[in-house]
């Protein structure tokens, strides 16, 4: 089992389950001595009773000691039985309740006040706890020891035992059961920390903050301050990568620039084959640079985003951007985007994509672009069409293969599509592009 709550909840439940079935043997292990022991104190009360009243005849015979007020001694079978035994004349005298009965006293030595103990036959099949002491009586010739038996029956000490169980049963479930559910919430409690440490990397991920903040147990802080250091080691290194690829990219650029500008003065001068080659090369390379310009400036993952996106803002800027550019001002735009839409995209990447994607649509565009924000299904969905003259449909998914070109009257680099690959394979967006019935290009983007 990999959660820590079910192991904890098995083990507690377990302890718990174990604990209370060693606490009910003791506790019935407790009752049955302390039972056993006012039985043996109630037999001995008796056979102190009966020691006060024993006497003999002027025959030296036995007689009938005082009647205890047990109403058990009177009941035949009644559970509490008493015998008196003189060895020397062999005469017995019993208590009603033995009945026809007689107690299978053993024969053995006792010493005059001594104790015995037994476990004998009774009558009716039950078994009998016995208590035995040999007392001195007097009688007319002198002395005599005279043995004094008391009997209880054994089904006492039984069946108050068997109700003690019952009767503790349902108080040993409820204790089980409150413990049990003692320990989930101490472990609920304990475990909140840890939740806290986990909803706080959620909200990182989904760049609501940027560390661990908060105060944690002390268990958890060395583990708190670790993520934090790591946090700020990648972005520190996620800054550092980006500005060094964006000092190469323009560091390049001006050299590409150089480049250009001398191709064209060595047109100037005559030597054009040599002059259109640098310019071709300078071309190429820079395309290279401006790609390569862009996809660092594009997130690394979706976790890595600032933040999310207004879908809105981000077409709102772009296409008044497009506007202000000769080709597009002359075009007609129809925007339908609602104001409250946001995507997890980073608010430059959307920027970024939307930018080439419309870029490439003014390109194309005859006389309208129309944009409009479908959210009838579960997830948005962004339609940019355009009234161009489409592709071919083997072209079609080529479209956004690094470099790939389908005019090359037209000025670009064909790189502005592959971009739009790129940030859709990080943020798993589906674009799709595929002809107008009235022509065109059609491009969606589902979030």
């Amino acid at each position: 089992m990999q959660s820590i709550r079910g192991r904890f909840l098995i083990v507690s439940a377990a302890s718990v389950l174990l604990a209370m079935v060693l606490a009910a043997v003791v506790f019935v292990s407790l009752f049955t001595r302390n039972l056993e022991r006012r039985i043996d104190e109630e037999l001995t009360g008796h056979i102190n009773l009966f020691a006060g009243t024993l006497r003999f005849a002027a025959d030296g015979t036995l007689e009938l000691p005082d009647q205890p007020a047990d109403r058990r001694f009177t009941e035949p079978y009644g559970g509490l039985y008493w015998q008196v035994e003189d060895d020397r004349n062999k005469h017995q005298l019993r208590s009603q309740s033995l009945w026809d009965y007689a107690l299978p006293l053993p024969a053995d030595a006792h010493e005059p006040g001594a104790v015995h103990h037994y476990t004998l036959p009774g009558p009716d099949g039950t078994d009998l706890i016995v208590q035995e002491r040999q007392i001195i009586v007097a009688a007319p010739e002198g002395p005599r020891p005279v043995r004094v038996a008391l009997a209880i029956d054994a089904r006492t000490l039984t069946e108050a035992r068997r109700a003690f169980v019952l009767d503790i049963i349902p108080f040993m479930v409820a204790l089980a059961a409150f413990l049990i559910a003692a320990s989930l919430a101490q472990l609920t409690f304990g475990l909140r920390p840890v939740s806290s440490v986990s909803e706080g990397l959620n909200r990182i991920r989904e760049r609501k903050a940027e560390r661990l903040d908060g105060r944690y147990p002390r268990e958890l802080q060395g583990v708190v301050d670790a993520v934090n250091r790591l946090l700020d080691a990648q972005s520190e290194i996620i800054k550092k990568a980006r500005t060094r690829s964006a000092d190469l990219a323009h560091g390049l650029k001006t050299q590409l620039t150089v480049v250009a500008n001398d191709a064209a003065t060595l047109k100037e001068r005559g030597q054009t084959e040599i002059g259109e080659e640098l310019a071709h090369l300078a071309s190429v390379m820079q395309a290279h640079v401006d790609r390569e310009l862009a996809r660092s400036r594009i997130a690394a993952t979706a976790e890595l985003r600032a933040s999310d996106a207004d879908v809105a803002t981000a077409v709102d800027r772009i296409v008044r951007t497009l506007k202000r550019t000769p080709k597009g001002g002359d075009l007609a735009w129809h925007v339908d985007v609602a104001t409250d839409v946001t995507v997890e995209v980073d608010p430059h990447d959307l920027e970024e994509l939307l930018g080439n994607i419309l870029d490439n649509a003014v390109k194309w565009s005859r006389t309208m672009i129309a944009i409009t924000l479908d959210r009838a299904g579960t997830k948005p969905r962004l339609v940019i069409e355009d009234d161009g003259p489409g592709a071919d449909p083997g072209d079609l998914k080529r479209m956004t293969e690094r470099g790939i070109r389908l005019d090359s009257q037209m000025p670009g680099t064909g790189i502005g599509l592959s971009i739009v690959k790129d940030i859709a394979s990080v943020y798993d967006l589906g674009i799709e592009i595929a002809n107008r019935e009235a022509g065109g290009l059609r491009v969606s983007i589902s979030f």
